[in-house]
């Protein structure tokens, strides 16, 4: 487990250790620890624009001491045969995922990048730019994901975030659904109907659902 101010420290380092700026954009348990969501997180999610980004960055952690390893114990196997898996590297206490582009079939969407809810710098010789994505957006990479703990972080989420935007997450689902995600709105769906043992979520919702996958 790496709690907040850890992992901001790692990121100062990282910072040092670039040979160029670098951007990218947190969701999952990092995205959580700057909200406050939650205090811990074994697993640090970061989705990059480019391959050449996701490289210079791997260099830089490779250069701390991390080492590569399998996603295969934390992914389910039909995740893992998609081509935009994640590179994974780890200490004995965290690991890295770290994914270029896509997150397996969900793509960088136009709505991640203008509407994230923070920008963080860290500033050495070079600086590493860490956006945080939104919280709906959060949620549908957990929906996604499917991760052991992702669902109950999706109800922690929804627990402390009174001001949660369904239509914003549906409307971004279905433009993921329409831009090649074949698996979002299944996803989306599935987290619904479970959700809807303990939060209430109003039908309308699953409705625009099944409209898009017609």
């Amino acid at each position: 487990m790496i709690v907040h101010e850890d992992q901001l420290n790692l990121f100062e380092l990282v910072a040092a250790s670039l040979k160029k700026d670098i951007e990218c954009y947190a969701f999952g348990g990092t995205a959580m620890m700057f909200y406050g969501y939650k205090d811990e997180t074994k697993d640090i999610d970061l989705l990059f624009e480019d391959e050449t980004s996701r490289k210079e960055f791997i260099d830089a952690i490779k250069s701390l001491g991390l080492i590569e390893t399998t996603p295969v114990p934390f992914y389910i196997p039909e995740k893992l045969r998609e081509k935009d898996k994640p590179l994974m590297f780890k200490r004995e206490d965290f690991r890295f995922d770290l994914f270029s582009k896509r997150i397996f079939r969900t793509s960088l969407s136009p709505s991640m990048i203008e509407n994230i809810y923070a920008k963080h710098e860290f500033k050495k010789k070079n600086t590493l730019t860490i956006n945080v994505l939104s919280k709906e957006h959060i949620v549908l990479l957990k929906a996604i994901t499917e991760r052991k703990n992702d669902f109950d972080d999706i109800r922690k989420i929804l627990e402390k975030e009174k001001n949660f935007s369904w239509p914003y997450l549906i409307d971004e689902a279905v433009w993921q659904h329409n831009h090649g995600d074949s698996w979002v709105l299944l996803d989306i769906e599935k987290t619904i109907k479970e959700l809807k043992k303990y939060f209430f979520i109003q039908e309308k919702y699953l409705k625009q659902i099944y409209a898009a996958q017609k």
